[in-house]
C-alpha cells in the first residue's frame, strides 16, 4: 500500500513539474517574440588583459544585476578585445540596457539595434 502511495505521489509531482515547466518555457517563447537584440560596445582600458578571475567577477555582477530586473533583459554573450567589450543583449527596450549598465557599473558607450544578422551563408541565398 506504501509503494501504491509513493507511486501516486510521484506521478502527482512529475505532472506538476511538467506542467510548470512548460508555462515556463511558454513564457519565454512570448518574452523572445517581443524583445529585441542589441549590440553594446564598452570601453575597457585593458578589458583583453583581464584575468579569468577578474571576468568571473564581472560576469556575477551583471548576472545579480539581471536576476534582479526580470525577464525583460538577457545577456547572450560577449566579445572581449584589448580595450573593449562588445556584449550582445536580448531586451524590450534600450531604456532595459542602460539601467542595466548603470546597476552594474558597467560603461555603455554605445547601444545598437540589430536589424538584421548575416553570414556567410547570406551569400548563398
Amino acid at each position: 500500500m506504501k509503494t501504491i502511495k509513493l507511486v501516486l505521489v510521484l506521478i502527482v509531482f512529475t505532472l506538476n513539474y511538467t506542467q510548470a515547466q512548460e508555462k515556463e518555457n511558454q513564457s519565454t517563447i512570448k518574452n523572445n517574440d517581443t524583445m529585441k537584440t542589441y549590440v553594446i560596445e564598452r570601453n575597457i582600458p585593458g578589458a583583453g588583459k583581464l584575468t579569468a578571475e577578474q571576468l568571473k567577477g564581472i560576469s556575477q555582477t551583471s548576472c545579480s544585476v539581471l536576476k534582479e530586473m526580470g525577464s525583460k533583459i538577457e545577456w547572450q554573450h560577449s566579445y572581449v578585445t584589448g580595450d573593449k567589450v562588445y556584449c550582445v543583449y536580448k531586451a524590450e527596450n534600450i531604456k532595459l540596457i542602460e539601467e542595466h549598465a548603470k546597476k552594474g557599473g558597467f560603461p555603455a558607450n554605445s547601444v545598437s539595434e540589430v536589424k538584421s544578422v548575416i553570414s556567410p551563408a547570406t551569400a548563398e541565398l
